[in-house]
């Protein structure tokens, strides 16, 4: 996942709302959302490769997700897969704070990572670069991409207007929210101008064609788009809209998660 925003306790019919774009190789094998074959009640895309995932949710009310730290090129690959950190939270019941605690020690075996964790009472953050930290995550509007937490890129930027907007919509209070305008403006090619570019070790070619919300190429660009809105009633809304490599829709799934009887201990 490359391109996160989400709202923590800023709306009254949803407490927890996410807009998401995962960027990846389009070789690299991948299931679309569906439910995990090892936790029937955990729900969303899987790595085939790793066998991880970038965004879960469960219907034991938890979620999570993570992007990589962009540092450079690419360098040697870490033993552990940042994708087991999401499956694996998803499919467990401890809280947050008592599921990281024994990540910290070993965080450094992963590639740099910033990680998003629900555990139905509180949303954590967590990431291994510059250091490993992690703290919860205060109301409001956030943006989760490949540097810091809320850094102000145009892509993220771009992102939480967006979803901020939507939530002080109308379209936001409908029985069946209008999602249209999010997964619009996911798919925004638009390029950042040059002044506002991060610089992460990788050039100003490269920047420039990974600054838009949805990045299309060939090789490497946006595969999925995700909606998740968690309801105050209980469910959860998982919506995913999947992408080939010339940037056509390739698939569309939207499906309501009731929950189940687990609490995060």
């Amino acid at each position: 996942m490359c391109l996160i925003a989400v709202a923590w306790r800023c709306h009254p019919r949803y407490p927890l709302a996410l807009i998401a774009n995962r960027d990846e190789l389009h070789a690299r094998p991948t299931a679309p959302a569906g439910p995990d074959p090892e936790w029937p009640q955990v729900y969303g895309g899987r790595d085939l490769q790793q066998g991880g995932s970038w965004l879960m949710v469960s219907r034991a009310r938890r979620l999570a997700a993570v992007t990589n730290v962009r540092v450079g090129l690419a360098g040697e690959p870490k033993p552990r897969s940042r994708g087991a950190l999401v499956r694996g939270f998803a499919g467990s019941e401890l809280s947050a704070e008592a599921w990281l605690e024994p990540v910290q020690p070993d965080a450094a075996g992963y590639g740099p990572f910033n990680l998003l964790l629900w555990d139905g009472a509180s949303l954590a953050f967590a990431s291994n670069h510059p250091e490993s930290t992690r703290r919860a995550v205060v109301p409001g509007v956030h943006a989760m991409s490949n540097g810091a937490f809320d850094a102000l890129w145009p892509k993220s930027t771009h992102a939480t207007q967006a979803l901020s907007e939507w939530l002080d919509s109308a379209r936001a209070d409908a029985n069946k929210a209008d999602v249209a305008p999010l997964l619009a403006a996911l798919a925004d090619t638009t390029t950042a101008p040059d002044a506002a570019l991060p610089d992460t070790g990788v050039g100003l070619d490269l920047e420039r064609k990974l600054s838009p919300p949805f990045v299309r190429d060939g090789r490497y660009g946006t595969r999925c788009s995700t909606v998740v809105l968690v309801g105050t009633e209980g469910g959860i809304r998982f919506v995913e809209r999947r992408f080939g490599p010339d940037g056509r829709v390739s698939g569309d799934s939207d499906v309501w998660l009731g929950t189940c009887n687990r609490e995060a201990k």
